[in-house]
């Protein structure tokens, strides 16, 4: 169709790009990921770039974060799990050595929770209870290794997407200022829901 030929013309014109800059594509490490939410789906004609096919994924690591094909978020959920099992651990050997408090919640702060909550204002709201339970107990069984209570899950995504949307309307440089400044209120200043039209 017109779309699928549009997205063929754009990967033909920065291969052209990439060439006229001297830029070598490394065909081996391109990936493709479709996501089409159409009912009767064919599969795609491949890719080609210099004669070699690119290699269709299911999902993709991009910039530490899983995306797939479907837009969920339980692939990066079981990444997210596996590495805070492994934060666990260490976290427990450190209190099997009689490490202070203090430093147990520096060692959770500084290699857990960076590891559960990176990127989370992307995913966090958009992931399944099943998967948000899952990290929860992981959060609140270093909670009791650690000797306090830990901010959930929902707690630190709320307070990194207000965080965000302040640093965005406190900016007017920023790309998506105009956007969220419309949504101001002008009587109470909070942001109003967005209205989404359907065409």
């Amino acid at each position: 169709n017109g779309q699928e030929d549009e997205y063929r013309d754009l990967v033909e014109s920065f291969v052209r790009w990439s060439r006229e800059n001297l830029l070598q594509l490394n065909v081996t490490k391109t990936k493709e990921m479709v996501v089409d939410f159409r009912k009767s789906k064919s599969p795609p004609s491949p890719v080609c770039i210099s004669g070699k096919e690119v290699e269709l994924v299911p999902s993709y690591r991009f910039l530490g974060v899983q995306l797939d094909n479907k837009l969920e978020w339980s692939t990066n959920t079981d990444a997210v799990y596996k590495k805070a099992m492994s934060g666990l651990y260490f976290l427990r050997r450190l209190r099997s050595f009689s490490v202070c408090s203090r430093m147990l919640h520096m060692f959770y702060q500084s290699v857990m929770a960076s590891t559960i909550f990176f990127a989370a204002v992307c995913w966090g709201a958009g992931i399944k209870a099943k998967d948000a339970n899952r990290l929860n107990k992981r959060i609140k069984k270093a909670g009791s290794v650690v000797g306090c209570k830990l901010a959930n899950l929902d707690e630190v995504v709320r307070d990194r997407m207000v965080l965000k949307l302040r640093t965005i309307m406190d900016s007017p440089s920023h790309p998506l200022h105009n956007t969220v400044d419309k949504l101001r209120s002008s009587f109470s200043n909070r942001l109003l829901q967005p209205r989404c039209s359907k065409e």
